[in-house]
């Protein structure tokens, strides 16, 4: 694990911010410190372990969909390969920037669904 790596701390997706390694003891293994943020809640979380043990890491797809519509905070939205329609939550930097029309990158982690940015 390093910065900016991907792991799954608490069944949630997250992305390493820190790691701080510890000698072993007289009766113990060396372990490891991890610091990390939700990619989806941008909730802090922190994992002890062993450093060799093995940790769990997230998959994550990378799609590209077209608005359809925009109300509110959501927007449904129509996946460009399997055609599929669904509602995504807009995020706070994008708010006033989409249209109906527009393609939008989003991200699929552990069966959610986010947005992350406006296609130019």
């Amino acid at each position: 694990m390093k910065s900016g790596s991907y792991i799954i701390i608490d069944g949630a997706a997250c992305k390493v911010l820190d790691v701080a390694h510890s000698k072993p003891g007289k009766h113990g293994s060396a372990k490891a410190r991890i610091v990390a943020s939700g990619l989806i809640d941008e909730k802090r979380r922190e994992l002890v372990t062993g450093t060799g043990d093995n940790v769990e890491v997230p998959i994550i797809e990378k799609k590209t969909a077209q608005i359809l519509s925009v109300t509110g905070d959501k927007a449904n939205v129509m996946d460009m390969e399997s055609y599929e329609t669904f509602d995504l939550a807009i995020p706070e930097e994008l708010k006033g920037q989409l249209a109906e029309g527009a393609q939008v990158l989003y991200w699929v982690i552990l069966n959610d669904r986010v947005m992350k940015q406006l296609k130019s």
